[in-house]
């Protein structure tokens, strides 16, 4: 492989939403570089022919995030070291929908269920934990006094936005409490710009958003091989913890994502990630 991907043999990553899009774009470059990819998807046929498609070892084993007992119960099965986990999976602009734990939908998938899962594979991974964001944080902001749309009108765009805003300002915490305990493990965030994936295409990005992204997909996006670059170089690329990484001009540059000043809120980021603690059931500790 060259510099900026390097050699993967030996290592074993763990990729959720990984039936298409930039999740199974970059199980597939992990295994082509030689690494052992574990699938974690909702629906094990599709999962399965997805990783036919590689050429290394895999493993593709069920987990919706958007469960809590789901996430627990994929957490109590789960053996052996972890070199890296890709928290990839994630809705867009859906319909407003509470999950059985009773959290909206985006929150539940994009953040919660993540969060969640992190925190319970945490004394496995040996090196990268990586949470996909979006170019809409720079446009979000946190509601921390109605995370969970309970008393806000819903707003399927604000969702999205906020649910990405809070994934990186979370990683930021985590990064801040994986130093204060002198852990070697980085927590990066990414995302992939605008690629041509499902999440577009689902029918549910609707409103005015909705086509304008759609449009941008079909004209301007780029494959989701292109766009796993940036979560392919935060997986494996020698970036500091804490980093946002955008997508690469080239494929040997790692670019550093420019930040809002919301983006870069440490208040917010302890209050989310105490928030995040309290509805998924966990200490806010280490």
């Amino acid at each position: 492989m060259s510099d900026d991907f390097p050699d993967q043999h030996g290592r074993r990553y763990l990729v959720t939403g990984a039936t298409g899009g930039i999740g199974a774009a970059a199980g597939r470059a992990l295994s082509t570089a030689g690494a052992e990819v574990v699938l974690a998807v909702r629906d094990l046929d599709r999962g399965a022919a997805v990783a036919a498609t590689f050429p290394g070892p895999t493993e593709v084993l069920v987990l919706d995030v958007s469960r809590l007992d789901s996430v627990r119960a994929f957490a109590r099965d789960w053996s052996g070291r972890l070199d890296g986990l890709l928290n990839n999976a994630g809705v867009m602009a859906t319909p407003f929908a509470r999950t059985p734990d009773g959290f909206e939908s985006q929150l539940a998938t994009n953040v919660l269920g993540h969060f969640a899962l992190t925190r319970l594979l945490l004394p496995s991974v040996t090196d990268r934990i990586v949470n996909v964001s979006s170019v809409l944080a720079s446009f979000a902001r946190i509601d921390l006094d109605d995370l969970n749309w309970q008393r806000r009108r819903y707003r399927p765009w604000r969702a999205y936005g906020q649910s990405k805003l809070a994934d990186l300002l979370i990683t930021d915490e985590l990064q801040r409490r994986l130093d204060l305990v002198g852990s070697r493990v980085r927590a990066v965030t990414a995302h992939p710009g605008v690629a041509r994936t499902g999440l577009y295409g689902n029918g549910n990005a609707t409103g005015a958003m909705g086509v304008v992204l759609r449009g941008a997909a079909r004209w301007r996006g780029v494959s989701p091989e292109i766009g796993a670059r940036s979560v392919l170089q935060a997986l494996t690329a020698d970036v500091a913890g804490g980093s946002y990484l955008a997508p690469p001009s080239r494929p040997s540059v790692v670019r550093e994502q420019r930040r809002a000043r919301h983006e870069d809120d440490h208040a917010t980021a302890l209050a989310l990630w105490e928030r995040a603690s309290a509805l998924t059931g966990f200490s806010a500790a280490l």
